[in-house]
Protein backbone atom coordinates (compact mmCIF):
# COMPACT_ATOMS: atom_id res chain seq x y z
CA UNK A 1 0.00 0.00 0.00
CA UNK A 2 1.37 3.54 -0.93
CA UNK A 3 -1.27 5.63 -0.91
CA UNK A 4 -4.72 6.51 0.83
CA UNK A 5 -7.45 8.80 0.57
CA UNK A 6 -9.73 9.43 4.20
CA UNK A 7 -12.77 11.03 3.53
CA UNK A 8 -14.71 13.15 6.10
CA UNK A 9 -16.55 15.97 4.95
CA UNK A 10 -18.85 16.74 8.08
CA UNK A 11 -17.81 19.31 10.63
CA UNK A 12 -15.24 20.59 12.52
CA UNK A 13 -15.05 17.98 15.53
CA UNK A 14 -15.61 15.28 13.01
CA UNK A 15 -12.26 16.33 11.12
CA UNK A 16 -10.60 16.60 14.35
CA UNK A 17 -11.55 12.69 15.28
CA UNK A 18 -10.53 11.74 11.92
CA UNK A 19 -7.49 12.61 12.48
CA UNK A 20 -6.62 9.42 14.42
CA UNK A 21 -6.84 7.41 11.67
CA UNK A 22 -4.27 9.92 9.79
CA UNK A 23 -1.40 8.93 13.09
CA UNK A 24 -2.19 5.08 13.13
CA UNK A 25 -1.82 5.04 9.45
CA UNK A 26 1.55 7.28 9.69
CA UNK A 27 3.13 5.56 12.16
CA UNK A 28 2.16 1.78 10.82
CA UNK A 29 3.28 2.97 6.96
CA UNK A 30 5.61 5.71 7.39
CA UNK A 31 6.26 6.22 3.44
CA UNK A 32 2.53 5.69 2.87
CA UNK A 33 1.25 9.07 1.35
CA UNK A 34 -2.08 9.78 3.69
CA UNK A 35 -4.76 12.23 1.71
CA UNK A 36 -7.61 13.79 3.42
CA UNK A 37 -10.83 15.44 1.37
CA UNK A 38 -12.78 17.71 3.51
CA UNK A 39 -15.27 20.77 3.02
CA UNK A 40 -14.45 24.17 2.79
CA UNK A 41 -13.61 26.25 5.65
CA UNK A 42 -12.45 23.07 7.52
CA UNK A 43 -8.79 22.80 5.49
CA UNK A 44 -7.29 25.01 8.13
CA UNK A 45 -7.29 22.78 10.95
CA UNK A 46 -4.82 20.60 8.72
CA UNK A 47 -2.68 23.10 7.92
CA UNK A 48 1.05 22.09 7.58
CA UNK A 49 -0.03 19.16 8.77
CA UNK A 50 3.67 16.55 8.66
CA UNK A 51 2.01 13.11 8.02
CA UNK A 52 -0.67 14.50 5.22
CA UNK A 53 0.71 14.12 1.51
CA UNK A 54 -1.91 16.28 -0.18
CA UNK A 55 -5.19 18.17 1.60
CA UNK A 56 -8.16 17.87 -1.13
CA UNK A 57 -11.33 20.57 -0.34
CA UNK A 58 -15.00 20.08 -1.52
CA UNK A 59 -16.78 23.66 -1.73
CA UNK A 60 -20.26 22.35 -0.33
CA UNK A 61 -21.64 25.56 -0.47
CA UNK A 62 -21.61 26.97 -3.79
CA UNK A 63 -21.99 25.14 -6.76
CA UNK A 64 -22.00 21.67 -4.80
CA UNK A 65 -22.43 19.18 -7.57
CA UNK A 66 -20.50 20.58 -9.80
CA UNK A 67 -17.93 20.31 -7.42
CA UNK A 68 -18.33 17.21 -6.19
CA UNK A 69 -18.05 16.36 -9.86
CA UNK A 70 -14.14 17.85 -10.00
CA UNK A 71 -13.26 16.21 -6.46
CA UNK A 72 -14.40 13.04 -8.45
CA UNK A 73 -12.08 13.70 -11.02
CA UNK A 74 -9.19 14.12 -8.93
CA UNK A 75 -9.82 11.38 -7.08
CA UNK A 76 -9.90 8.97 -9.90
CA UNK A 77 -6.50 10.71 -11.01
CA UNK A 78 -5.19 9.78 -7.69
CA UNK A 79 -4.07 6.73 -8.08
CA UNK A 80 -4.93 5.25 -4.35
CA UNK A 81 -4.49 1.87 -3.19
CA UNK A 82 -7.44 2.08 -0.49
CA UNK A 83 -10.08 4.71 0.34
CA UNK A 84 -11.75 5.15 3.57
CA UNK A 85 -14.89 7.00 3.72
CA UNK A 86 -15.89 8.09 7.33
CA UNK A 87 -19.33 9.76 6.17
CA UNK A 88 -22.49 8.08 5.92
CA UNK A 89 -24.52 10.31 3.21
CA UNK A 90 -25.25 9.83 -0.41
CA UNK A 91 -22.35 12.17 -1.61
CA UNK A 92 -19.18 10.61 -0.24
CA UNK A 93 -20.59 7.53 -1.06
CA UNK A 94 -20.51 8.73 -4.79
CA UNK A 95 -16.81 9.65 -4.39
CA UNK A 96 -16.26 6.17 -3.00
CA UNK A 97 -17.97 3.62 -4.81
CA UNK A 98 -17.45 5.40 -8.25
CA UNK A 99 -13.47 6.15 -7.15
CA UNK A 100 -12.14 3.26 -9.34
CA UNK A 101 -10.11 2.24 -6.21
CA UNK A 102 -10.05 -1.62 -5.33
CA UNK A 103 -10.59 -1.48 -1.96
CA UNK A 104 -12.97 0.99 -0.10
CA UNK A 105 -14.01 0.99 3.31
CA UNK A 106 -16.89 2.83 5.00
CA UNK A 107 -19.71 2.06 6.90
CA UNK A 108 -22.98 0.05 6.14
CA UNK A 109 -25.17 3.07 6.84
CA UNK A 110 -23.98 5.09 3.47
CA UNK A 111 -26.54 4.69 0.95
CA UNK A 112 -23.79 3.49 -1.99
CA UNK A 113 -21.94 1.07 0.56
CA UNK A 114 -23.09 -2.01 -1.31
CA UNK A 115 -20.80 -0.69 -3.54
CA UNK A 116 -17.58 -0.82 -1.17
CA UNK A 117 -15.09 -3.42 -1.01
CA UNK A 118 -15.80 -4.18 3.06
CA UNK A 119 -18.75 -2.64 5.31
CA UNK A 120 -18.86 -1.83 8.87
CA UNK A 121 -21.58 -0.96 11.19
CA UNK A 122 -21.61 2.50 13.21
CA UNK A 123 -23.67 2.29 16.10
CA UNK A 124 -23.83 4.83 18.66
CA UNK A 125 -26.51 4.18 21.37
CA UNK A 126 -26.68 5.15 24.79
CA UNK A 127 -25.35 2.03 26.47
CA UNK A 128 -22.61 2.06 28.73
CA UNK A 129 -20.06 0.23 26.97
CA UNK A 130 -20.93 2.13 23.58
CA UNK A 131 -17.65 2.73 22.03
CA UNK A 132 -15.76 6.03 21.41
CA UNK A 133 -16.35 7.84 17.81
CA UNK A 134 -12.66 7.02 17.32
CA UNK A 135 -12.99 3.41 17.80
CA UNK A 136 -16.20 3.13 15.48
CA UNK A 137 -13.58 4.62 12.91
CA UNK A 138 -10.79 2.55 13.86
CA UNK A 139 -12.61 -0.46 12.66
CA UNK A 140 -12.47 1.00 9.10
CA UNK A 141 -8.46 0.28 8.72
CA UNK A 142 -8.26 -2.55 11.90
CA UNK A 143 -7.47 -4.71 9.25
CA UNK A 144 -4.95 -2.66 7.55
CA UNK A 145 -2.86 -2.22 11.11
CA UNK A 146 -3.77 -4.18 14.42
CA UNK A 147 -6.76 -3.39 17.08
CA UNK A 148 -5.01 -0.08 18.83
CA UNK A 149 -6.49 3.16 18.52
CA UNK A 150 -4.73 6.20 18.20
CA UNK A 151 -5.87 9.82 19.45
CA UNK A 152 -6.61 12.71 17.97
CA UNK A 153 -3.91 15.01 17.04
CA UNK A 154 -2.85 18.68 15.41
CA UNK A 155 -0.10 20.35 14.80
CA UNK A 156 -0.27 24.23 15.51
CA UNK A 157 2.84 26.04 13.99
CA UNK A 158 5.40 27.64 16.09
CA UNK A 159 3.96 30.71 15.10
CA UNK A 160 0.58 30.06 16.16
CA UNK A 161 1.88 29.35 19.70
CA UNK A 162 3.69 32.39 19.58
CA UNK A 163 0.40 34.48 18.89
CA UNK A 164 -1.42 33.17 22.03
CA UNK A 165 1.99 32.76 24.58
CA UNK A 166 0.53 34.01 27.69
CA UNK A 167 3.42 34.60 31.02
CA UNK A 168 0.34 33.97 33.25
CA UNK A 169 -1.89 31.50 34.21
CA UNK A 170 -5.30 31.34 32.55
CA UNK A 171 -8.37 30.19 31.79
CA UNK A 172 -10.22 29.29 28.56
CA UNK A 173 -14.00 28.91 28.30
CA UNK A 174 -16.06 27.85 24.64
CA UNK A 175 -19.37 29.05 26.33
CA UNK A 176 -21.15 28.77 22.98
CA UNK A 177 -22.50 26.11 20.33
CA UNK A 178 -24.32 25.99 17.19
CA UNK A 179 -27.10 24.05 19.04
CA UNK A 180 -29.39 25.76 21.81
CA UNK A 181 -29.78 22.34 23.91
CA UNK A 182 -25.62 21.93 23.84
CA UNK A 183 -25.02 25.59 25.44
CA UNK A 184 -24.65 25.51 29.30
CA UNK A 185 -26.72 29.09 29.39
CA UNK A 186 -24.92 32.17 29.95
CA UNK A 187 -25.56 32.93 33.13
CA UNK A 188 -24.00 29.83 34.23
CA UNK A 189 -21.17 30.54 32.59
CA UNK A 190 -20.87 33.69 34.25
CA UNK A 191 -21.82 32.24 37.49
CA UNK A 192 -18.44 29.58 36.72
CA UNK A 193 -16.76 33.23 35.41
CA UNK A 194 -17.58 34.70 39.01
CA UNK A 195 -15.86 31.89 41.17
CA UNK A 196 -12.29 31.31 39.29
CA UNK A 197 -9.65 32.60 40.30
CA UNK A 198 -9.04 36.29 40.49
CA UNK A 199 -5.15 36.51 39.46
CA UNK A 200 -6.01 34.17 36.86
CA UNK A 201 -6.91 35.33 32.75
CA UNK A 202 -9.86 33.58 31.55
CA UNK A 203 -10.12 33.98 28.11
CA UNK A 204 -13.69 33.24 26.09
CA UNK A 205 -12.90 31.49 22.71
CA UNK A 206 -15.10 30.96 19.55
CA UNK A 207 -15.73 31.97 15.94
CA UNK A 208 -16.54 35.16 15.12
CA UNK A 209 -20.36 34.61 14.94
CA UNK A 210 -19.52 33.91 18.30
CA UNK A 211 -18.39 37.49 19.55
CA UNK A 212 -21.33 39.23 20.41
CA UNK A 213 -22.51 36.32 23.18
CA UNK A 214 -18.74 35.95 24.38
CA UNK A 215 -18.64 39.98 24.89
CA UNK A 216 -22.06 39.93 26.62
CA UNK A 217 -20.63 36.98 29.03
CA UNK A 218 -17.96 39.35 29.55
CA UNK A 219 -19.17 42.40 30.36
CA UNK A 220 -22.01 41.21 32.73
CA UNK A 221 -19.32 38.96 34.80
CA UNK A 222 -17.62 40.43 37.93
CA UNK A 223 -14.19 38.83 37.34
CA UNK A 224 -11.72 41.36 36.88
CA UNK A 225 -9.52 39.25 33.94
CA UNK A 226 -11.82 38.63 31.37
CA UNK A 227 -10.91 38.75 27.80
CA UNK A 228 -12.90 37.77 24.77
CA UNK A 229 -10.98 35.98 21.77
CA UNK A 230 -13.54 34.89 19.96
CA UNK A 231 -13.56 35.38 15.89
CA UNK A 232 -9.62 36.89 16.96
CA UNK A 233 -7.73 33.27 16.82
CA UNK A 234 -7.77 30.54 13.95
CA UNK A 235 -8.42 27.29 14.66
CA UNK A 236 -4.87 26.08 15.53
CA UNK A 237 -4.25 29.23 17.32
CA UNK A 238 -7.59 28.24 19.70
CA UNK A 239 -5.62 24.75 20.03
CA UNK A 240 -2.80 26.23 21.03
CA UNK A 241 -3.80 28.44 23.67
CA UNK A 242 -6.19 25.44 25.12
CA UNK A 243 -2.99 23.62 25.34
CA UNK A 244 -1.15 26.28 27.78
CA UNK A 245 -4.39 26.64 30.04
CA UNK A 246 -4.76 25.27 33.39
CA UNK A 247 -8.68 24.57 32.38
CA UNK A 248 -10.78 24.26 29.08
CA UNK A 249 -14.23 24.93 30.25
CA UNK A 250 -16.00 23.62 26.92
CA UNK A 251 -19.93 22.61 25.72
CA UNK A 252 -20.55 18.92 23.89
CA UNK A 253 -18.97 21.01 20.53
CA UNK A 254 -15.62 21.42 18.63
CA UNK A 255 -13.64 23.04 20.92
CA UNK A 256 -13.68 20.13 23.21
CA UNK A 257 -12.57 18.36 20.17
CA UNK A 258 -9.64 20.83 20.06
CA UNK A 259 -9.03 20.18 23.67
CA UNK A 260 -8.70 16.19 23.17
CA UNK A 261 -6.22 16.68 20.26
CA UNK A 262 -3.68 19.10 21.66
CA UNK A 263 -4.15 16.93 25.29
CA UNK A 264 -4.81 19.76 26.90
CA UNK A 265 -7.04 19.95 30.22
CA UNK A 266 -10.71 20.14 29.69
CA UNK A 267 -13.97 19.81 31.50
CA UNK A 268 -16.97 19.25 29.43
CA UNK A 269 -20.72 19.68 29.68
CA UNK A 270 -23.34 17.81 28.36
CA UNK A 271 -26.73 18.73 28.32
CA UNK A 272 -29.35 17.29 26.15
CA UNK A 273 -26.94 14.88 24.65
CA UNK A 274 -24.97 12.25 26.74
CA UNK A 275 -21.18 10.63 27.03
CA UNK A 276 -22.49 7.13 25.98
CA UNK A 277 -22.86 8.62 22.33
CA UNK A 278 -18.93 8.23 22.52
CA UNK A 279 -17.74 12.29 21.80
CA UNK A 280 -16.51 12.58 25.22
CA UNK A 281 -12.91 14.28 26.23
CA UNK A 282 -9.72 11.64 25.28
CA UNK A 283 -7.45 14.09 27.52
CA UNK A 284 -5.54 13.00 30.24
CA UNK A 285 -6.84 15.42 32.39
CA UNK A 286 -10.76 15.74 31.29
CA UNK A 287 -13.61 15.71 33.37
CA UNK A 288 -17.39 15.26 31.78
CA UNK A 289 -20.32 16.99 33.69
CA UNK A 290 -23.59 16.34 33.27
CA UNK A 291 -26.80 16.35 35.73
CA UNK A 292 -27.92 14.13 38.51
CA UNK A 293 -31.67 14.48 37.78
CA UNK A 294 -33.30 11.61 36.41
CA UNK A 295 -34.91 12.86 33.09
CA UNK A 296 -37.14 10.49 30.65
CA UNK A 297 -36.36 13.18 28.07
CA UNK A 298 -32.78 13.18 28.21
CA UNK A 299 -31.43 12.26 25.84
CA UNK A 300 -33.65 14.17 23.18
CA UNK A 301 -31.75 13.08 19.79
CA UNK A 302 -28.50 12.66 18.82
CA UNK A 303 -27.90 16.27 18.28
CA UNK A 304 -28.63 19.20 19.75
CA UNK A 305 -31.41 20.88 19.31
CA UNK A 306 -32.96 24.29 19.16
CA UNK A 307 -35.13 24.55 21.60
CA UNK A 308 -35.73 22.29 24.49
CA UNK A 309 -38.52 20.22 23.54
CA UNK A 310 -40.04 20.56 26.90
CA UNK A 311 -39.52 23.94 27.39
CA UNK A 312 -37.98 23.55 30.92
CA UNK A 313 -33.79 22.81 30.00
CA UNK A 314 -33.27 20.87 33.19
CA UNK A 315 -30.57 19.02 31.73
CA UNK A 316 -29.03 22.58 31.96
CA UNK A 317 -28.76 22.38 36.14
CA UNK A 318 -25.28 20.96 36.35
CA UNK A 319 -22.34 21.99 38.39
CA UNK A 320 -19.00 22.04 37.33
CA UNK A 321 -15.90 21.67 39.56
CA UNK A 322 -13.55 24.93 39.74
CA UNK A 323 -10.07 24.48 38.47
Amino acid sequence: MKKILIIQTAFIGDVILATAMIEKLADFYPELKIDFLLRKGNESLLADHPKLNEILVWDKRSNKHINLFKIWRIIRKGHYDVVVNLQRFLSSGVLTAFSGVSNKLGFKKNPLSVFFTTRFQHQISVESNSPHEIERNHQLIQELTDDQVAKPKLYPSMKDFAMVRQTEDYITISPTSVWYTKQWPAEKWIALINKLPKDHNIFLLGAPADKLACQKIADRSEHPNVIVKAGELSLLQSAALMKGANMNYVNDSAPLHLASAMNAPVTAVFLSTVPQFGFTPLSDNSTVCETSLDLACRPCGLHGKSACPEGHFKCAEIELPIT
